[in-house]
């Protein structure tokens, strides 16, 4: 009987350590992907963009017309997003403004939400587990407010 509650509590204890180096790296695995996104984006790097991205990517945002006061709907799919960092992305963005804050708000299994605070904006990022690697399928992102005296503003992702 103590043999058996000892292969039990080994067996337990094995399958603990490995569900936590799972865990372990699932999250830099997550935080991976996040960085080849908003860094490609940085470094103008397309190919880096498209790693981090699932082909079926929705990146949106609600923008309010200053001048209507009206939401508008701006959508982007995956391939516009690569076309966007191919053309230069955000390398106009001098590096000492080139923000990259990386937050994984939750995750479940094979879904992750992660925050990103940018240079001129914020994003939300759904990620999932796809085939075996992170990948990105939903953006909600907002821009933030500019500041008066903003010299040289961040390029809109």
């Amino acid at each position: 009987m103590r043999k058996l509650i000892l292969v039990i509590g080994c067996i337990l204890l094995v399958a603990t350590c490995a569900h936590a180096q799972e865990t372990g790296n699932d999250e830099a695995a997550i935080k991976h992907t996040a960085l080849d996104y908003i860094e490609g984006w940085y470094e103008g790097d397309a190919a880096r963009m498209e790693s981090a991205l699932h082909p079926e990517l929705s990146k949106r945002m609600i923008f309010t017309d200053p001048k209507t006061g009206r939401s508008q709907f701006n959508h982007m799919g995956a391939m516009q997003l690569v076309q966007n960092t191919r053309h230069g992305g955000g390398s106009k963005t001098p590096k000492e403004l080139q923000t990259k804050d990386i937050t994984i708000l939750d995750r479940y299994n094979n879904a992750a939400v992660v925050k990103i605070v940018a240079s001129g904006w914020i994003d939300y990022l759904e990620e999932a587990k796809f085939n075996g690697e992170w990948k990105i399928i939903n953006v909600l992102w907002e821009l933030k407010p500019r500041p008066a005296d903003a010299t040289s503003a961040p390029q809109k992702p």
